[in-house]
């Protein structure tokens, strides 16, 4: 990393930044790479690093700064992309970071370089936006000070945990085992282990009396996390980048992609230490393996020479958060006024005609279009605030510059979901509970409303969140399990595309990447140039499943074609150890092989399915 100083970059910077004498560029120069690691001490895996190393580098910038990431893709195999998660990217969309979204997915031997000012301070964190890789490894925090934090006095010292899940096969090649006509009810993979700081057994040094501020990120792939320190309370001060007054809380609740910041005053005795638990939440998990072991666990340590006790055992009854609803931002910002446009999304797990599982808003699943969102965007013209020019499986909203919009989703689902907006924190302003059902359109709305970017939908239950379209540029709304965001449950945000072809500039090594990559950057979500509104020739998701035939044929038929099948897919879904990338290129080819097959012998069509580049 190099870091220099340099001017504000232009009059809204200076505005936003006059409390400091001149902003930093920081550059971090990445070289995202195949490595090897064993973080639970059970298993040795291939795992996506930065310049040879694992865990990656945390990112540091202070707010104002501009950040340079100079990516290049030695991988070998596979295209990546990087999202920086919560960052609001003004005015550069196309640094957002998903592949076929805001950008080409860099290609294997190709750079890509991230440019944009750092606007907000906060707890953040970056990953792979390209489907199954952010498990793989390819995660790290993304921590924003700030010299005017209104918290900045209350504590002495700064501590960033990261959570996460952790399989022990390659996530991208499970991938192909869950969205699978093998599995049609769509059980996800369990983690093997969990872990803190990527890693177990953390000891975090401590003194009397002192005060530390927290910031913990989970950065999972699946599992949500309980979250306590024995012994103590935490004073909730942010959440996703937002100031809250403090709020004392015994237990956190994480889903993935949340972040908290929180106040701990160390005790003055030094004769004990603390265990400091993660646990993962088991309801998400649709069977638990026999010996899982479901928490990490590290220590705040007073004492090295002192014990370092187990976590005590808690009941399913004691798991019991505080609730993140009742927060409330510093800032005080009053709920927005009435709704402009209200996108209804109603949620489901469902089958197509290939027998395997998707996720759908509304009956339509998420397929990468072949043009990326934003090219299409920036070449149609008045079109742009056509979202059918977009695509059926893109499923485009086109918002209206400023316009309040509230996004009322019901989950027709028994489990728990986090989703995640790209672009905005939005106002929380109603959640149900367990199956409260469709949202009724009753609720009293909060004065002032808890504001974050990540938010969890119950089982069987609704939520209405609001926020201001001052963002020109494309931004995915979409759950943050990898699993569900890999089968397609996202919708695309197309906020006032007019501005944004007169903003937006993009620069020649993004259109690089993208002829490296063979992809275009003109035209409809097909690549046609000529008829905007002919789609033909999209990638689209796989038909619906014929009229009477329902889930239970499908596993019937499923079951009865396994046998033909047994030799070639469980030995490359159960069997194979993951021994680096040149497996994961083997154990992709034979699964494609096999469902090729299997198509083949069923007859059916499928249309264009989604790829892992």
């Amino acid at each position: 990393m190099t870091r220099s100083l340099s001017g504000f970059l232009n009059p809204i910077s200076l505005l936003l930044f006059t409390s400091f004498a001149c902003a930093a560029t920081v550059t971090y120069d990445f070289n995202i790479t195949w490595t090897k690691a064993n973080p639970d001490g059970q298993f040795e895996r291939s795992v996506i690093g930065i310049n040879n190393q694992w865990p990656i580098p945390t990112i540091r910038v202070n707010i104002g700064d501009q950040l340079i990431v100079n990516a290049y893709n030695g991988l070998g195999n596979v295209s990546t992309a990087l999202h920086f998660h919560g960052m609001f990217q003004n005015g550069t969309t196309n640094m957002d970071g998903p592949a076929g979204v805001t950008q080409c997915g860099i290609a294997p031997g190709s750079s890509f370089t991230y440019n944009f000012t750092v606007a907000q301070p906060g707890t953040y964190w970056y990953h792979s936006h390209v489907r199954g890789q952010y498990p793989d490894g390819l995660r790290g925090p993304f921590i924003v000070n700030d010299p005017n934090s209104p918290f900045k006095d209350q504590y002495d010292e700064e501590i960033v945990l990261t959570l996460a899940d952790w399989y022990h096969q390659l996530p991208s090649t499970l991938l192909k085992r869950f969205i699978s006509y093998a599995n049609p009810t769509g059980a996800e993979p369990v983690p093997e282990s969990a872990l803190m700081n990527d890693t177990q057994g953390l000891k975090i040094h401590v003194e009397p009396g002192k005060t530390y501020m927290f910031r913990v990120v989970n950065m999972a792939a699946f599992a949500a996390q309980y979250f306590w320190i024995e012994g103590h309370t935490m004073q909730v001060i942010e959440v996703d980048g937002v100031y809250t007054d403090p709020m004392e809380a015994s237990m956190l609740y994480f889903t993935a992609a949340q972040r908290y910041s929180f106040l701990v005053t160390a005790k003055n005795d030094t004769k004990a230490n603390f265990a400091i638990v993660a646990h993962m939440d088991e309801d998400l998990f649709d069977a638990i393996p026999a010996g899982l072991n479901s928490n990490v666990t590290s220590w705040l340590t007073y004492e090295d020479n002192a014990d370092f006790p187990q976590a005590k055992e808690i009941s399913v009854e004691d798991l019991q958060p505080f609730d993140d609803f009742d927060l409330v931002p510093v800032d005080k910002m009053e709920l927005l006024g009435e709704p402009d446009q209200t996108v209804s999304l109603d949620m489901i797990m469902d089958n197509l005609s290939d027998g395997a599982n998707y996720a759908f808003f509304n009956g339509i699943t998420y397929v990468r279009p072949k043009v990326p969102t934003v090219f299409t965007a920036l070449t149609s013209g008045e079109m742009a605030t056509n979202p059918a020019i977009y695509g059926v499986n893109s499923h485009a909203f086109v918002l209206k510059k400023d316009e309040i919009v509230d996004v009322v989703l019901n989950n027709l689902d028994p489990g728990k979901h986090p989703f995640h907006l790209h672009g905005h924190t939005f106002q929380v302003i109603a959640r149900s509970q367990d199956d409260e059902g469709v949202y009724a359109n009753n609720v009293t709305f909060p004065k002032i409303p808890m504001r974050r970017d990540t938010v969890l939908v119950r089982p069987n239950g609704n939520f209405v969140l609001r926020f201001k379209a001052d963002n020109p540029g494309i931004w995915l709304f979409h759950c943050h399990i990898e699993w569900h965001m890999a089968s397609g449950l996202s919708v695309t945000m197309i906020e006032n595309p007019l501005d944004l072809q007169k903003s937006l500039t993009i620069p020649e090594d993004h259109y690089k990447a993208c002829k490296e990559a063979n992809i275009p950057t003109i035209g409809n979500a097909a690549g046609n140039t000529k008829d905007l509104l002919d789609l033909s020739g999209a990638n689209v998701s796989p038909k619906p499943i014929p009229a009477g035939f329902t889930t239970r044929g499908i596993v019937a038929l499923v079951f009865s074609i396994l046998a033909a099948f047994i030799g070639l897919a469980v030995i490359s879904w159960y069997g194979a150890a993951p021994l680096g990338a040149s497996t994961q290129v083997a154990a992709e080819k034979e699964i494609a092989e096999a469902q090729m097959e299997h198509d083949i012998a069923r007859g059916i069509n499928t249309g264009s399915v989604p790829v892992s580049h």
